[in-house]
């Protein structure tokens, strides 16, 4: 039994072994086309957060450098542990957020904004651990969630517009 067991497991791909390809219906080849196209669809972060951040006063370089290595971290460890395919990286409202609200309008230095961002995910760290944000979650109505994911995008479209000059002062 022991020695069939082997055979079947050594006649399968590391990927096949590592991520079930065939149980999930898909192929090695599928699945590197998906994370190329993903890939093209997510690379603009590599060059909008580093202008939006710059905006708060970080340095745009070391910003560049560590989203890159952020979003491969988290797609990476997104992939082997949860076998999902996920592509991670920095969410572009709280950044905005971070930078034109917390930082410019409210004149906070972005080490504090920084902190308070830290704290906050362990606040969401423990929320999770202890099922807390599930609940929450699952208790938001589904009107407020699409209200809140619009508003994101129309700050963020307004922000846009705002540095591309087409939204100036009166």
């Amino acid at each position: 039994m022991s020695q069939q067991h082997t055979t079947q497991t050594s006649g399968r791909g590391l990927l096949e072994r590592v991520f079930k390809l065939r149980e999930h219906g898909t192929s090695a080849r599928t699945e590197v086309i998906a994370g190329f196209t993903t890939f093209l669809t997510m690379v603009y972060i590599v060059f909008v957060n580093p202008q939006i951040l710059g905006a708060a006063g970080m340095d745009t370089s070391a910003v560049f450098v560590t989203t890159c290595l952020i979003a491969a971290l988290g797609s990476i460890l997104m992939g082997l542990f949860a076998n999902l395919p996920v592509a991670l990286a920095p969410a572009m409202g709280l950044n905005a957020f971070f930078a034109f609200v917390v930082v410019g309008a409210m004149g906070l230095p972005w080490q504090i904004g920084m902190g308070a961002i830290f704290w906050g995910a362990v606040g969401l760290l423990l929320l999770t651990i202890f099922r807390v944000r599930y609940w929450m979650i699952a208790n938001i109505p589904v009107s407020l969630r699409v209200g809140i994911t619009s508003g994101i995008g129309l700050f963020i479209g307004m922000m846009g517009l705002k540095n591309a000059g087409v939204i100036v002062a009166n």
